[in-house]
């Protein structure tokens, strides 16, 4: 059997005992050493050379979560393996649950097709710099929409600077003059074609057909475009056209599930702008649901756009969504612990302390640095001077004694700010760190050699300040 040395501080220690008797029986022996210092995250690489004795020689060497330096300079050290483990101790546990590899999400079997609205009215450039955002985001053809009625000169340039920027292209125009021109240029992709447009392929043998009905819902001239293009040997995707809600949304469901029953093995794609541009509601959700779908009835492609601004992200979320539901589809298992790039809003679990054991942990404190956590009941604040509780920042402003400090009164309120914020959707708060929002938002890199105690943020930015370093 395995052995571990779990490495802590004096306040964390008791928690971390309390946690792992929890786990038993665990498929390790361990040892807890407690090094002289009372926070945990506030463990150093050089601390840890000088106080941490390991007797005998362990399998590897557990660090908190927050403790940030270079594993490798350890690892030469003391001749052993270094981890860090979870930043919440309670989530220790998952850390070395049965399921102890972290979830692969580098595969997927659904093509992204990102279209670029108003394409006529964007300039070559502004087209190349939006699709390359696109891509970077996920997208794996750009799609140049065209405008009823509206001319589109440069077509066949947007699709050249397309190509040689090195994307795949679709067209997307229900205009047979343009989607012929499309092809002419090198398109990938033709959006769409029915059984009256078909003969365009006639014309050309490269660009890969989407096949809609020729009339809204009407399944019998799907079926006969496709069993066209079957014969053929022609490539083609298959598009029942997805509708918004209210207005056929749920039977066209179903005609994707029909199809899918009645052609096993042809590529379909799914347009599902319909539902994320035109549903208010946050996207990340409905394209989990929407691609839980996709990925139940093994689609192979979907459109999507996002021009509404609440549709900002639609294309980062549905390229973790694919990843996410590939994954859980290969496990045979429910979409859970794959990530919590889609929980934008709330976290599956937000308060991994309870008010008392924060209490407990405040208790032990004995300097003057704040303190800040969040659990069910509010804003926890504590330093040596005492331990006060609140739903709202302003009411903890007495307390903290800071009018004449500018810059730690500025700093705290940002940071119970942030609480606040968390407390109110239940999201996981940390002390100095921004509330991760998922796909929503860009994350910033992490550099795993940073220390970081609290309140070090604030004066690591007014020392970058004061040497000329905006940053």
């Amino acid at each position: 059997m395995s052995r571990l040395v779990f490495v802590t501080g004096k306040l964390a220690e008791p928690a971390l005992r309390r946690v792992l008797a929890q786990m038993q029986p665990l498929p390790f022996d361990y040892e807890v050493q407690v090094l002289s210092i009372s926070v945990a995250a506030l463990l150093t690489p050089d601390l840890i050379k000088r106080k941490l004795t390991l007797a005998e020689r362990p399998d590897k060497v557990v660090l908190p979560g927050r403790c940030r330096g270079d594993l490798a300079d350890l690892e030469r050290h003391f001749g052993v393996p270094f981890e860090r483990g979870p930043d919440e101790l309670k989530d220790l546990p998952i850390h070395f649950g049965r399921k102890a590899k972290r979830p692969d999400l580098s595969q997927h079997d659904v093509t992204i097709f990102a279209e670029i609205v108003d394409a006529p009215d964007l300039s070559l450039d502004v087209l190349v710099e939006r699709a390359r955002r696109l891509g970077a985001d996920g997208a794996d053809v750009i799609d140049l929409g065209c405008l009823p009625g509206v001319a589109f000169p440069a077509l066949e340039d947007a699709v050249a600077a397309l190509k040689s920027a090195g994307f795949a292209v679709s067209v997307d125009s229900l205009d047979p003059a343009e989607l012929r021109r499309g092809a002419r240029a090198g398109a990938d992709y033709l959006l769409s074609l029915t059984e009256q447009t078909l003969s365009l392929l006639d014309e050309f043998e490269h660009p890969t057909p989407v096949l809609i009905p020729a009339n809204a819902g009407d399944m019998d001239s799907l079926r006969r475009v496709i069993r066209e293009c079957t014969a053929r040997g022609r490539r083609f995707l298959a598009d029942p056209i997805l509708d918004p809600i209210h207005h056929g949304f749920v039977e066209s469901l179903l005609r994707y599930r029909l199809l899918r029953a009645e052609f096993p093995s042809i590529p379909i794609l799914m347009g599902v702008g319909n539902v994320t541009e035109l549903t208010e509601a946050d996207t990340t959700g409905i394209n989990a649901v929407l691609f839980g779908i996709i990925s139940e009835l093994h689609l192979n492609a979907v459109l999507t756009t996002q021009v509404s601004k609440h549709a900002r992200r639609a294309v980062r979320e549905a390229d973790l969504a694919r990843r996410i539901m590939f994954a859980a589809r290969a496990d045979n298992d429910l979409p859970r612990r794959y990530g919590d790039g889609l929980s934008t809003v709330h976290a599956s679990r937000p308060f991994p302390d309870s008010p008392a054991e924060i209490d407990e942990l405040a208790r032990q404190v004995r300097d003057p640095n704040f303190r800040i956590q969040v659990a069910e009941d509010g804003i926890h604040v504590y330093n040596r001077d005492g331990h006060w509780i609140a739903t709202d920042p302003f009411d903890l402003y007495e307390h903290l004694s800071v009018q004449d400090d500018g810059a730690h009164a500025f700093y705290l309120g940002a940071e119970l700010a942030r609480a606040q914020i968390a407390w109110q959707l239940g999201k996981r708060y940390e002390q100095d760190e921004e509330l991760d929002w998922g796909v929503a938002v860009d994350r910033r890199p992490v550099d795993p050699t940073r220390h970081r105690a609290p309140g070090a943020t604030m004066r690591a930015r007014q020392a970058r300040r004061k040497a000329g370093d905006p940053g």
